[in-house]
């Protein structure tokens, strides 16, 4: 009964995600396209077919529809040539390549906004619990014993959204003296001062601990200030790593079709979404929802048709003497319906892989 809850609990949990992300993703589009004076046809929430009219205020109607999925804006004249002034096919191109751009920033904005909220709420501390000191190790001779847990290096805490924990900065403090936050196992916090040792192997450690396990040591909070400034170093840093994912899932792609690529799609990330739930708790799912905002950006900025970044490259092509007049209106659709057709294909294909790793326990 549990298992049924909780997997009830991921599939909500993923819908309103993936939702919120494309929700927003719209609204860009939309605001952009009404202050430049371009007819909106629709403003759906979820994708067709339609199950209710919302609201219909002036030239827009506002609808709901039953693929509780995120949802879609419908400008006059995005697919193709129109006579109406106000269509989007008539606007400059400056105008055009900003709606569509607008998608891909408001996703942008909402990491930046997620993870500096984080940052304002506190993040999760973390600290490495051992469970083995070695003879004769500055560990040891400090009175530090199995199921302590390193806390802080020099006073800093280290949080459970960096890619370090307090353990990984000991080597490259090897043969200096530091000062370590230990928490005892009775919940009793403690500072050492201890100079590290130079390992002889790589194997032996500068403190001379083992058996580490993560372990979340409160939160830290941040000032209004820092948390923006964290904020907006972190949307930079999620770009730039999904920018890496996406290189190694091309190369995985070309060189290795038939094994297991380094990404998930829908179905992974609502496994994953779930588990970081279930086992984490909600601040892990919103600071999750900040990396795919970012990931939605990144992907939709990459010029493959029917992406924005591919619309805003067959409007470019389409602007330039000479070359724009001889791609016709049923070149372009065609090129959208094909790259439409490699794009669900692309998705079908990770699908299998997700489906694969749930039925095996593979990664």
């Amino acid at each position: 009964m549990i298992s049924i809850l909780q997997s009830i609990g991921t599939v909500v949990v993923f819908i309103v995600v993936l939702g919120v992300l494309v929700l927003v993703h719209e609204w860009g589009h939309f605001v952009t396209a009404r202050l430049a004076k371009v007819r909106v046809l629709e403003f759906g929430i979820g994708f067709p077919p339609r199950a209710k009219v919302l609201a219909n205020r002036g030239e827009t109607v506002y609808t709901l529809n039953w693929l509780p999925i995120g949802g879609f804006v419908k400008l006059e004249g995005e697919d193709g040539e129109n006579d109406d002034p106000r269509s989007f096919s008539r606007a400059p191109l400056p105008v055009r390549l900003g709606i569509l751009l607008a998608g891909v920033a408001m996703n942008l904005v909402l990491s930046f906004v997620i993870f500096s909220g984080v940052a304002l709420y506190g993040e999760p501390a973390i600290g490495v619990t051992f469970g083995e000191v070695a003879a004769g190790s500055p560990a040891q001779d400090i009175g530090l014993v199995p199921g302590d847990t390193l806390v802080t290096l020099n006073g800093k805490r280290y949080s459970a959204f960096d890619a370090k924990v307090p353990s990984s900065d000991l080597r490259a403090l090897a043969g200096k003296e530091v000062v370590l936050g230990i928490r005892h196992a009775d919940g009793t916090e403690q500072d050492y001062t201890v100079t590290l040792r130079v390992p002889a192997t790589p194997e032996e450690g500068a403190l001379g601990i083992g058996k580490l396990q993560g372990t979340q040591v409160g939160s830290i909070n941040y000032g209004f200030g820092d948390a923006v400034s964290l904020g907006a170093k972190r949307t930079g840093e999620a770009f730039s790593m999904i920018a890496a994912g996406l290189a190694d899932l091309g190369k995985s792609i070309v060189t290795n079709p038939t094994t297991a690529p380094p990404a998930a799609g829908p179905v992974g990330i609502a496994v994953q979404l779930g588990d970081i739930l279930w086992q984490l708790g909600p601040l892990y799912v919103i600071y999750m929802a900040g990396l795919l905002s970012a990931n939605l950006a990144l992907v939709n900025v990459l010029p493959f048709p029917p992406l924005d970044g591919g619309r805003m490259l067959v409007i470019i092509l389409k602007a330039i003497p000479g070359v724009g007049p001889r791609i016709s209106l049923r070149a372009e659709q065609l090129t959208y319906m094909l790259g439409f057709v490699a794009l669900f294909g692309f998705l079908i294909w990770i699908t299998v892989f997700d489906i694969a790793r749930q039925v095996t326990g593979g990664n």
